[in-house]
């Protein structure tokens, strides 16, 4: 990439940091989001993001054409991949979406620039203003970029400095969506520094937490248990931490058309960000007594991969986990020789797509990549013993509340058509918590 050494991580592969620069650069944050940030007005701000999202949106923007020529290589996405995945982010990234936004996590969209009043608090004589922390520190997992981008929105509406701390080898993106933000306004992106780094550098780590008020974090549990170990008693941590998602499809809407469309849709949930999203499906539950079976749906299913494979191709992946995708499909051929309650399609030549069909309910984790798992269930209670996270649902609508509550008392936190399950809202509440919400502090002022 050929943009200014604006951000540390524009830095040569070559150069090596120090904690003295990570200090330097937390200072810098703060005084920049003083002077720059701090007193611009909401509409002002949403109108910036507004206009970005619309540039990322077009086909001749520099730093989108960008992503999609050295995004392959640094990220193993595929061009049309990364396209679709860029698309679904910034279309969501609108005026009337942040406004929304707001007054879901805020209860006012005026509430971060002055005291307002707003549902019963006008009854009870108070207003309230909501703070962003001055320095705002995201850890980032890297394994999909548009939460990190989605991070970095949030930071500035809550007009915080921000530090983005990258895992190794995915600053790409979070890079090019900064030069464009400086280009837009020199000033704002002043308020914002992106690093990367592999982690275990625990002396930047250190400099890094010493300086933040709040930090958020997205990885395994274990990782973010280290995180936390790290950090100062007085700095507030919001983690992100493993979860699972899956797909229920209930058996009114398998009619041979109604089948027909779900697979197509179920298989573009499979090959959005090849998978590797915490909101991608692992499996599909086909509930029985549908016109189609699980085992034909899981035939259709792989007749629609084998047709995106050839229109978004899934991109090279490491040795490791095409390793792992070989050993996992030796595995299911010994079944299915043995037993007819197993059945798998693949791609061939190649890696590029796998579904398995098995009889038995079980859970089973995917090796991700598009390997996913088909399983016939009686019903979504049977289905129901590992929904952590978000669930795919295809369904009537006179099914469709009644199987919406059970998914929600058992824990599941989105629930959305399949299709949808990579492209959350802007207004998506992650884990269950406000997004904005959560990084705020609240001044209540009782007149």
């Amino acid at each position: 990439m050929t943009e200014p050494n604006y951000f540390l991580a524009d830095l040569p592969s070559g150069a090596t940091l120090s904690a003295s620069m990570i200090s330097e650069a937390c200072h810098a944050l703060k005084r920049n989001r003083d002077h720059y940030l701090s007193h611009r007005s909401t509409q002002s701000l949403i109108a910036l993001l507004d206009d970005l999202a619309g540039n990322w949106l077009d086909a001749n923007c520099r730093f989108r054409q960008l992503a999609l020529k050295l995004g392959p290589e640094a990220t193993g996405f595929s061009s049309a991949t990364l396209a679709r995945g860029l698309d679904a982010f910034f279309s969501q990234l609108t005026a009337d979406h942040l406004h929304a936004l707001l007054q879901q996590e805020l209860g006012h969209v005026d509430r971060l620039e002055r005291f307002v009043a707003a549902g019963g608090e006008q009854k009870t004589q108070r207003v309230a203003l909501a703070t962003g922390p001055r320095l705002l520190v995201h850890i980032t997992a890297g394994n999909v970029p548009n939460p990190t981008l989605m991070s970095m929105v949030l930071g500035l509406l809550a007009r915080s400095g921000q530090f983005v701390k990258c895992a190794s080898g995915s600053a790409l993106l979070p890079r090019l969506f900064a030069h464009s933000l400086y280009e837009a306004d020199p000033k704002l992106a002043a308020c914002l520094e992106i690093g990367e780094w592999k982690g275990g550098r625990l002396d930047l780590e250190k400099a890094l937490y010493a300086e933040a008020d709040c930090v958020t974090a997205t990885g395994s549990d274990e990782t973010l248990a280290q995180i936390r170990s790290h950090l100062p008693a007085h700095v507030r941590f919001l983690g992100y931490g493993h979860r699972v998602s899956f797909g229920f499809i209930a058996r009114e809407v398998l009619s041979n058309h109604g089948a027909k469309k779900t697979a197509a849709a179920a298989a573009a949930d499979v090959v959005a960000w090849n998978q590797l999203g915490c909101l991608s499906p692992h499996l599909f539950y086909v509930e029985a007594g549908g016109a189609v079976s699980a085992e034909l749906f899981a035939e259709m299913l792989a007749g629609e991969l084998a047709k995106r494979e050839q229109t978004e191709p899934r991109g090279n992946i490491p040795a490791a986990d095409a390793a792992a995708i070989a050993s996992r499909r030796a595995g299911y051929d010994i079944r299915a020789a043995a037993s007819s309650d197993t059945r798998q399609w693949q791609s061939q030549g190649s890696t590029a797509w796998t579904v398995v069909y098995e009889a038995d309910p079980r859970f089973q984790l995917s090796c991700l990549n598009r390997f996913i798992h088909v399983k016939a269930a009686a019903s979504l209670s049977e289905a129901l013993h590992t929904a952590e996270t978000t669930a795919g649902l295809a369904a009537t609508a006179a099914r469709a509340e009644p199987l919406a509550t059970e998914l929600a008392r058992w824990g599941v936190t989105r629930i959305c058509p399949i299709g949808q399950m990579q492209v959350p809202p802007l207004t998506w509440r992650h884990d269950g918590r406000p997004s904005l919400g959560d990084l705020v502090t609240w001044t209540d002022w009782e007149q």
